[in-house]
């Protein structure tokens, strides 16, 4: 194969693979592959589709003495091929889940930030790649949808996912690379057996291919085929998943109930993968149910996944973010100007026309001496306009149908240490105006 046939076999290749995408981001580190990848693009680009909008985006994990050299070798590709460049720095925690995780983890994390919203990303992960990703998830004994390995195309942190070399070998993009005469990055670390792939790239996997040249291809087939088993089950399942989510995505745990074990596992699974949590192994798959679904009402049971939390309330769970503790946090408020509250919560206001609104939380205006602060906590007895008599805290956030998790997240609005109202729940019998006071209406918004 001749340098040209090398060029043609690559830009047709790749023109097939992005079919009618145009505004794209290559996931450039300098390596062999990422070479070959954003090289054939940028050859698209000058001999067939001159409307494709191409960046390289270079990550900058700063794990190597040499990071500074790599940013500037892949600086200086981007140059010679008119390809405009960027670079993001990233600091790496190798606590979270060790180095691996933790900078792949980054990187995700740098995309979903720096990724214009119509624009798509491109990896340039290949055959073997994939015949190493079926490998890691067999050894932590996956199930189908992690044996379906890595996706050729797939949407995920809100931007969509291009693998337009997943068929394409090693050697095939060494023999392009070198017939192109392109220059790339050798990262030392890949040599370090310690890290899981790299010792399956490097000791294990150059026997299998020894003894059975296709063993890639094989292992491919079989991810494509665990894939496929898993779409059939999303179709099948899809219905009965939307009968037990409600509008706020929580799931019915009696309904549930009424599956088999297997049917069951199944539907918590696509429920966990459809809001982004990281998957149980079949252990925490049980606990969810064991300890969480089937625990007391009272209990307020919880299983932490990843960095979501699931939770149940009233016969149904929830898969909740970890949230900001706030019980102890008291702000002073000057209801003149508009309060934005902590961990996003949105904002207060206080309008002096309530006739103007919806008359929801029409309160009386504070009295001198009663200085006005918002805190997130209610205890002891609530006197609620509209009961018969008081109730305590806990007993009227119940009756209110508040989940424990939220109570501590409502804005209560206090008038020195009398609660006064909590907007959009109640007021108390204290907010009331008496003869010739001044009101106001509360306002609290989700939107800041």
């Amino acid at each position: 194969m001749n340098s040209k046939t090398a060029t043609t076999f690559l830009t047709e290749h790749l023109h097939h693979k992005i079919g009618d995408a145009r505004k794209l981001c290559v996931a450039f580190s300098g390596g062999l592959d990422s070479s070959v990848l954003l090289a054939g693009l940028a050859e698209l680009r000058e001999t067939t589709l001159p409307k494709i909008e191409l960046r390289a985006l270079h990550i900058h994990h700063g794990l190597s003495q040499f990071a500074d050299d790599w940013l500037a070798h892949c600086q200086a590709f981007c140059l010679q091929r008119n390809i405009p460049f960027s670079a993001v720095k990233v600091r790496i925690d190798a606590h979270n889940g060790g180095i691996e995780a933790a900078a792949r983890a980054a990187r995700y994390q740098v995309f979903a930030d720096h990724l214009a919203e119509d624009e798509i990303l491109l990896t340039a992960q290949h055959l073997n790649d994939q015949c190493e990703t079926f490998m890691l998830a067999l050894k932590r004994g996956s199930g189908p949808a992690g044996l379906s390995a890595m996706s050729a195309d797939s949407s995920t942190h809100g931007y969509r996912l291009l693998r337009p070399l997943l068929d394409v070998t090693r050697e095939q993009l060494e023999e392009f690379a070198t017939q192109l005469q392109l220059r790339w990055i050798e990262d030392d670390s890949n040599r370090n057996v310690r890290f899981d792939r790299n010792f399956l790239r490097l000791e294990i996997l150059p026997a299998l291919y020894q003894r059975w040249p296709h063993f890639a291809e094989a292992t491919a087939r079989s991810a494509a085929l665990c894939a496929e088993q898993e779409a059939l089950l999303d179709e099948l399942l899809s219905e009965s998943l939307a009968m037990l989510t409600d509008e706020q995505g929580s799931l019915s745990v009696g309904g549930l109930k009424a599956f088999s074990v297997v049917r069951r596992s199944a539907l918590l699974r696509r429920w966990l993968a459809l809001r982004g949590a990281k998957m149980p192994s079949r252990e925490q798959l049980q606990r969810i149910w064991d300890e969480v679904a089937l625990s007391r009402e009272d209990a307020q049971a919880q299983l932490v996944l990843g960095t979501l939390i699931i939770r149940r309330f009233r016969k149904r769970l929830y898969l909740l973010p970890e949230l900001q503790p706030l019980k102890d946090v008291v702000i002073r408020w000057d209801p003149v100007k508009k309060l934005i509250l902590p961990d996003g919560l949105g904002y207060l206001m206080a309008d002096p026309d309530p006739a103007a609104q919806a008359a929801e939380c029409v309160i009386r205006q504070p009295r001198v001496d009663e200085q006005v602060t918002v805190r997130f906590q209610a205890q002891g007895v609530i006197e609620k306009v509209g009961r018969d008599r008081a109730r305590q805290a806990k007993k009227l956030w119940s009756e209110l149908g508040v989940p424990p998790w939220q109570r501590d997240r409502i804005p209560l609005i206090y008038y020195n240490e009398q609660l006064i109202a909590a907007p959009g729940w109640f007021i108390t019998r204290q907010s009331q105006p008496g003869n010739n006071e001044a009101q106001w209406q509360i306002v609290w918004s989700a939107a800041q």
